[in-house]
């Protein structure tokens, strides 16, 4: 597994400082919507498309179903065209820390090659807890205490 030093010092993609304001919003609601609904400790971890806080699709990731790259980039075709939302986000919820895994490097792979397929731009992104990471650049936030807030 490569290290994050490495994918970030490699990396041209994903996302870079500064974060426009409508990204920061939303990707702070995806951390805040998973903390606000997701209370075990152990769960399945999920692929979302869409606009968190808006029209989103998930798909739960099972480390017994048979998948290979091309099955996943096809999932990642179908989400998209069922959320049917402009520019929309992908972001993997699971449990743990924003340390990367291999399951979070899968699903890029898929999203990657879905976006580039249509020739659509991609955010990616890795939401636990308290923060979120996006894998390719290194970019991310944590809080230590997340709450709800008009705006």
């Amino acid at each position: 597994m490569a290290s994050l030093s490495t994918l970030s010092e490699t990396s041209v993609e994903g996302l870079h400082e500064p974060l426009s304001p409508v990204i920061e919003k939303r990707l702070r609601r995806a951390v805040l919507d998973h903390t606000a609904t997701e209370h075990r400790r152990s769960f399945l971890p999920l692929v979302h498309l869409g606009i968190p806080g808006g029209k989103e699709v998930a798909h739960a990731h099972r480390e017994d179903e048979p998948t290979d790259p091309w099955l996943r980039a096809d999932i990642v075709h179908s989400m998209r065209r069922r959320v049917g939302v402009p520019d929309p986000i992908v972001w993997l919820t699971r449990a743990g820390s924003t340390e990367i895994e291999d399951v979070d490097l899968r699903w890029l792979a898929a999203a990657r090659q879905a976006f580039r397929e249509i020739g659509a731009p991609l955010t990616y992104v890795v939401v636990t807890r308290n923060a979120w990471l996006d894998p390719r650049s290194g970019v991310s936030r944590r809080w230590k205490r997340l709450r709800y807030r008009n705006d």
